[in-house]
């Protein structure tokens, strides 16, 4: 069965560039692509008569400025290469995008979302955009790639994972972050940030099952002392040149706070690094 993978895009350069990083990390698997952009009008509203006609003629525009820039999408090379693994299909669709995306992400039964860190409209100064964060907190059932801009594909060197040890882990949550240290025979580093002397019993029991869980990976155990999360995280991957990070996000409004934060702020823009967004899902 292939996998289905999201790869939204607003026909930036930071999108296209997504795209390709997608396509050739999954170069060797079977695959289907959903290319997906989303096309609204705020306020549109067809039980307004008053404002129908000018507004179905906008929205009439704005469609088929959507179907254009979609056709000259598909000239990339990475739509035009003969890999039979992959299967392409290009959805233009009405309607805001956080809807659209967990709309089709639903009907589709999509295992993966891999999208730029930035749109046309974001502000280059901060470290996740708009779209970015809305689709890591709001989009909870598959896991979020996101790719920083102007990134240049590579497989990653290993991908930091942080964690207190204190959560109930499951397969089906880890599942994409093994399968993407496989794919690029990138090791797993585990990244706990002690505070206490030592693992308390629940923690070493998580610890016991995450080890499990992951035993199909290359992974390591790695240990930071009595700093906080954000600079944990930045100074680990900073001195380590770490070409990726995942977290599980267990609540809502983590990777905002995380990724708003000054002290990562380095992290997002210098150092170039996906950022895997995995979520509780329910069994």
């Amino acid at each position: 069965m292939k996998k289905k993978i999201v790869l939204p895009t607003d026909f930036s350069k930071n999108a296209d560039n997504a795209i390709n990083y997608a396509i050739e990390l999954y170069k060797e698997e079977s695959c289907e692509f959903f290319i997906l952009h989303s096309y609204y009008l705020p306020g549109y509203n067809k039980s307004n008569l008053l404002s129908l006609e000018p507004t179905e003629e906008r929205l009439k525009e704005v469609k088929e400025r959507a179907e254009e820039n979609m056709e000259k999408l598909k000239a990339l090379a990475c739509f035009n290469d003969e890999n039979s693994n992959h299967s392409f299909y290009f959805l233009n669709e009405f309607g805001p995008f956080n809807e659209v995306i967990k709309n089709i992400v639903e009907k589709n039964d999509i295992k993966l979302i891999i999208m730029g860190t930035h749109g046309e409209t974001d502000d280059e100064n901060i470290i996740l955009g708009r779209n970015a964060v809305n689709v890591m907190e709001k989009v909870r059932e598959c896991p979020v790639l996101t790719i920083p801009n102007n990134i240049i594909f590579k497989q990653p060197n290993e991908i930091v994972f942080p964690t207190s040890f204190k959560t109930h882990y499951k397969e089906s949550e880890l599942a994409t972050l093994i399968e993407i240290s496989q794919l690029a025979n990138a090791p797993i580093r585990i990244l706990h940030i002690q505070t206490e002397k030592a693992l308390s019993k629940n923690q070493e029991e998580k610890k016991e099952l995450l080890n499990q869980i992951l035993k199909a990976a290359s992974y390591t155990h790695h240990q930071l002392f009595n700093l906080d999360l954000q600079e944990g995280v930045r100074c680990f991957s900073q001195s380590r040149q770490s070409e990726m990070i995942a977290f599980i996000n267990k609540k809502h409004h983590f990777f905002e706070s995380i990724f708003s934060n000054p002290m990562v702020k380095d992290l997002g823009n210098n150092a170039h690094v996906p950022v895997l967004a995995l979520h509780d899902l329910k069994d």
